[in-house]
């Protein structure tokens, strides 16, 4: 690490226990560099480059384009700034941008995955057989996929191709703000299920495989402004990063129509009621309340309504009456809406499992941006909801 001190875990107080032995420190490579992707770099380099049990250097796969005339690569390994997706914060310097997905990859204990979950399919594809059999992965990706048996979580479609432990993080996370130091919490979810009932009862978060991957990720991603908690049941973390953002289109189109202040807290009530509902019926996984208190939750469910991407995009589809698509290109500079699509993934799943009147605002969503349902009926889905009967 060519002499550079690097300050010891024990010296941060966040690790308890050895680091990992590994040559040189574990090697972390972040797929992909968007608005979000971006943010997380700035944290995992900055700790990356103090935390002895991390290699100095941390890849960061960038999908390659051309930006005023040069390689995005090109100029954020230059200026340290990603100046499409994140501009105005700068990148720490050991941050280095490689278009080559398996360069980029190659050699890496922690995959850090924050991607379009529209993109996650072909990505595996190429890393597939290219991936240490021990490597961990987080995933940062808000989406579900669709498989045989109906919903079909991100972390698993990671997990099934590239066989590796998957961990996920969730939370009230405006990648500006975090990117900025303003203070937040997250959530790191963790497979519980890959230990036995007898195991979980009698281990600790040293002894316990998973609970161990979960320490590594906090440190790797934990600063004063950036606060984890790790919690033992990843699907529902997972569920609540998802589904928070159909509720914020909901919440987008009672802004734009003007519905006021009750009735946007009414969409956020029932949009947990339903969220909590559909993680109840679908997760593998147990799922309690509890979870839905921590910033994966309630509080990254607030939050992306009142400041997300999905809240303003659909206010200006009640306003404009342009299309989703349409607004999309002009409003995010490169950047995809995952709310509308997340509508459609689950209508496919909720009709196929007879569900979908029990979910009357995640359908009133999809119907109003796919089918052409009239926008001033969104009101109805609230006003027959069944958490009123």
């Amino acid at each position: 690490m060519g002499g550079r001190y690097k300050r010891p875990a024990s010296e941060m107080q966040l690790s308890r226990h050895p680091p990992f032995p590994t040559m040189g420190g574990r090697k972390v490579c972040i797929v992909g560099s968007g608005n979000w992707g971006s943010a997380i770099a700035k944290i995992v380099g900055n700790n990356a480059a103090q935390l002895e049990q991390f290699h100095t250097t941390v890849n960061m796969w960038v999908f390659e384009e051309e930006v005023g005339g040069r390689k995005l690569t090109e100029i954020i390994n230059t200026q340290h700034e990603n100046i499409k997706y994140l501009p105005g914060h700068k990148l720490p310097h050991n941050v280095v941008a490689v278009p080559d997905l398996l360069k980029a990859s190659a050699g890496a204990d922690i995959l850090i995955f924050v991607v379009p979950h529209q993109f996650i399919n072909k990505l595996c594809e190429q890393l597939k057989g290219h991936v240490k059999k021990e490597a961990i992965g987080v995933s940062l990706i808000k989406g579900v996929d669709e498989g045989p048996e109906g919903l079909k979580l991100i972390s698993d479609v990671i997990r099934e191709w590239l066989g590796i432990e998957m961990s996920v993080l969730m939370g009230a996370n405006i990648a500006n703000e975090v990117a900025a130091a303003k203070f937040c919490e997250t959530t790191i979810g963790l497979q519980a299920g890959r230990i036995s009932e007898a195991e979980e009862r009698c281990c600790s978060m040293k002894s316990c495989k998973n609970l161990e991957h979960g320490q590594i990720l906090k440190e790797l991603m934990q600063t004063p402004n950036f606060r984890i908690t790790v919690v033992p049941e990843a699907d529902t973390v997972e569920i609540c990063g998802a589904l928070k953002n159909v509720v914020a289109v909901g919440a987008g189109f009672c802004d734009g129509l003007n519905f006021g202040d009750n009735t946007k807290a009414a969409v956020i009530r029932l949009g947990l009621v339903e969220m909590l509902t559909f993680a109840k019926l679908f997760c593998k996984g147990p799922v309690t309340s509890a979870t839905f208190l921590e910033s994966c939750g309630i509080a990254d469910l607030i939050t992306t309504c009142y400041g997300g991407r999905n809240r303003r995009v659909a206010e200006a589809f009640a306003r404009t009456g342009k299309s989703i698509e349409q607004l999309e290109k002009e409003m995010l500079n490169g950047q995809k809406l995952q709310g509308p699509q997340t509508s459609a993934e689950l209508n496919h799943i909720l009709r196929h499992k007879n569900l979908v009147e029990k979910f009357p605002l995640f359908t009133a969503v999809y119907q109003i941006c796919y089918e052409g349902k009239p926008i001033t009926d969104f009101i109805k889905c609230l006003q027959n909801h069944p958490a009123h009967m």
